[in-house]
């Protein structure tokens, strides 16, 4: 077999983190299409309430995810250039 196997990487410290931020956007995601007020008509608390929390887990699992994709595709520690603006 040609490919690279998971031993020449050594240990992958974002494989948890990432299931648990796609975790996040699928049930994110579903409370946000079970909270849709022109399906089931409801108080405008527990509608805001439910569309808060699936706002917040929505961008929780995003930001999770877009931490792992930075931490494996990121550039070499050498290879970034200073902040100096």
């Amino acid at each position: 077999m040609s490919g690279t196997s998971y031993e020449e990487h050594g240990d992958d410290d974002t494989a948890l983190p990432a299931a648990l931020g796609l975790g996040l956007l699928a049930v994110g995601g579903w409370l946000l299409t079970t909270a849709r007020p022109w399906q089931k008509p409801g108080t405008p608390l527990v509608l805001g309430l439910g569309w808060t929390v699936s706002g917040a887990l929505l961008i929780a699992g995003l930001g999770l995810l877009t931490r792992c994709v930075r931490t494996v595709h990121g550039a070499p520690e050498g290879a970034r250039e200073p902040a100096d603006g």
